[in-house]
């Protein structure tokens, strides 16, 4: 039997700043969450810093090497202003529904009924395989509860200061496949934990390690199983560590980490199997996304760039002012032989 304990919340100005709660019994940190109010105001005054920096430069008041430094932390500041935007979109978007959430248990039993005919294992065997070892049980709810956020922030730093050539596309791929797992997961759909008749176990319950208490999101929050956000988080995490240069013992981590995730949504009975599946079919359409606008932009540019040279060299009498034309309009103008 899981030991039973008295949760209690940070007493004190921390706790109107971080959402923190301990497990007396265990001494175990259950959840770290900061506001996404605070979240916003963190952004805010990044983009405010990153302005007044913006201007420093301008004003050439530093020598050449402290202008730099200025560059690299306005930079930075930036960066750290569009993440936090993204971190307080999360966290509020989790308590929209456009639909009510009376279907959402039914949509659920519709999700195992379709899992039948896929070629997965059950979760709720999955399940079986964790819950004779509470050790287990207890460091997955954890895992579930803190390590998606600091592995993608941390992904987000590393590609910023290390791979910033390719950190654009990391940026773009981290904002529209949590856009699109947000616009999913508007129609509420029920995680296994509230399916107890199937055989699936609220492991986080069990323990009394219960992330939703700590966020304080609604019933509507809880409802956002599809797709899991967790998974497509950690696939951009495995994606990139992939794709850039790096040790191999960061591959294997970052890799393990998504594998973990997976593993781990699914034995706390959080997520389905199809959950991660969807969160991977979304991150491989953003992908190709920014690939085909990678591709178009060039393109454009060099279109552009064609046809104010040629209209140029037809001379002063049909010359126009190519600068003010868009190279969408001018990519429709008609060519000469």
């Amino acid at each position: 039997r899981a030991r039973s304990s008295t949760r209690t919340p940070v007493s004190g100005p921390l706790r109107r700043m971080l959402l923190v709660y301990h497990d007396r019994s265990s001494a175990r940190l259950v959840g770290m969450w900061l506001p996404w109010k605070w979240g916003l105001a963190v952004a805010a005054s990044a983009f405010v810093f990153s302005l007044i920096a913006h201007s420093l430069l301008h004003r050439q008041f530093f020598s050449l090497a402290r202008t730099r430094q200025l560059g690299v932390i306005k930079a930075i500041l930036r960066e750290i202003g569009v993440v936090m935007v993204l971190y307080s979109l999360w966290q509020v978007a989790g308590t929209w529904s456009v639909m009510g959430v009376s279907q959402a248990i039914d949509r659920a039993r519709f999700v195992v009924r379709v899992e039948r005919f896929l070629p997965i294992p059950s979760e709720v065997a999955t399940q079986k395989l964790l819950l004779p070892y509470p050790w287990v049980v207890k460091a997955a709810n954890w895992y579930y509860a803190v390590a998606h956020v600091p592995a993608l922030v941390g992904t987000l730093f590393w590609g910023f200061l290390v791979h910033r050539s390719q950190y654009s596309s990391l940026r773009n791929s981290v904002a529209l496949t949590t856009a699109g797992c947000l616009l999913v997961q508007l129609i509420p759909l029920a995680p296994p934990r509230m399916l107890p008749d199937l055989g699936f176990v609220d492991t986080a319950e069990l323990y009394n390690q219960s992330v939703y208490s700590v966020l304080g999101r609604g019933m509507a929050g809880q409802l956002a199983a599809m797709p899991s956000v967790h998974v497509a988080w950690a696939v951009v995490v495995m994606w990139f560590a992939i794709v850039v240069p790096a040790r191999l013992l960061t591959k294997v981590v970052c890799v393990l980490h998504g594998l973990v995730t997976l593993v781990v949504v699914v034995g706390t009975a959080n997520h389905f199997w199809l959950d991660g599946i969807v969160a991977g079919w979304i991150f491989g359409l953003s992908l190709l996304a920014i690939t085909l606008a990678q591709r178009v932009r060039p393109t454009a540019q060099i279109a552009w760039v064609s046809t104010a040279i040629r209209r140029l060299q037809q001379g002063p009498e049909t010359h126009q002012d190519v600068a003010t034309q868009s190279p969408t309009s001018l990519d429709h103008s008609p060519t000469e032989n």
